[in-house]
C-alpha cells in the first residue's frame, strides 16, 4: 500500500456500519452527548474520565483543540436509530511511526454490551490499517478497569504491559495504565474475528 500523507491521520472522516455511525465531533452534538452521558451516570465511575453533562461543552472544545494540534481525531457515536450514543477518538497520533491509539471512548448505558462497540472498533481499526497504513493501533485503560480490559481483549488486542503510576486521575489517585495493541500483521485475523462477532448468534 502506498503510504498516505501524514496529514491523513488527522483528516476528518465519517464511518458508517449497520449498528453504528461515527461522525466528526461537533459543538452541535452537545445536547445529545449530555443525554448520553446521563444514561448510566458514567462520570461517577472513579476509574474513568467520562465528562459530566455540565462539562460537555468544555470536553468538546478540549478534543477539538487537540484535533487542531494534530494529536486527536474525535468522533461522535450514533446508534442504529440515529441517536447520539457516546464519543470515541483516534488519539496520541504518531505520524512518523504510523501509530494511533483508539481511546477516550464512552457509551450510554443503553448501548453497552451491544454490537455497537464491536462495530465501532471494527470501523476504526479498518480505517487505521487499510486507509491510513498504520503499523499498530493501541488501546489504553486503567489497570483496575476490568470491564474495559475484558472488552479490549475480546477485540483481539494483546497486552503490551502496564505503565505504573502513569497518570494522575481527577480524584488525585495514580493510574496504572494497561497498554494493549493490535499490529498490522495481526489485523487480517482480528478483522475476521470482529466480523464474526457481529454476525454470530447472540
Amino acid at each position: 500500500m502506498t503510504q498516505p500523507p501524514a496529514a491523513a491521520l488527522c483528516q476528518a472522516v465519517s464511518l458508517t456500519g449497520r449498528h453504528a455511525r461515527l461522525e466528526p465531533l461537533s459543538p452541535a452534538h452537545e445536547a445529545g452527548l449530555q443525554d448520553a452521558a446521563r444514561d448510566g451516570e458514567l462520570w461517577k465511575l472513579w476509574y474513568t474520565t467520562v465528562p459530566h453533562p455540565e462539562g460537555m461543552a468544555a470536553e468538546i472544545q478540549r478534543r477539538l483543540g487537540l484535533q487542531d494540534k494534530a494529536s486527536m481525531l474525535p468522533f461522535t457515536v450514533f446508534d442504529d436509530q440515529g441517536r447520539i450514543a457516546g464519543m470515541t477518538s483516534f488519539m496520541n497520533i504518531d505520524d512518523a511511526q504510523r501509530r494511533v491509539e483508539i481511546g477516550s471512548t464512552w457509551y450510554a448505558a443503553r448501548v453497552q454490551r451491544s454490537a455497537l462497540n464491536t462495530e465501532c472498533k471494527l470501523m476504526l481499526l479498518q480505517h487505521a490499517f487499510e486507509q491510513l497504513d498504520c503499523i499498530a493501533v493501541e488501546f489504553r485503560t486503567h489497570r483496575l478497569n476490568t470491564a474495559s480490559r475484558r472488552a479490549i481483549e475480546r477485540l483481539g488486542a494483546q497486552l503490551d504491559g502496564v505503565l505504573r503510576s502513569h497518570l494522575r486521575m481527577p480524584d488525585g489517585t495514580l493510574r496504572d495504565t494497561a497498554v494493549y495493541s493490535i499490529t498490522a500483521p495481526e489485523w487480517p485475523t482480528v478483522k475476521t474475528h470482529l466480523q464474526w462477532q457481529l454476525v454470530k448468534p447472540r
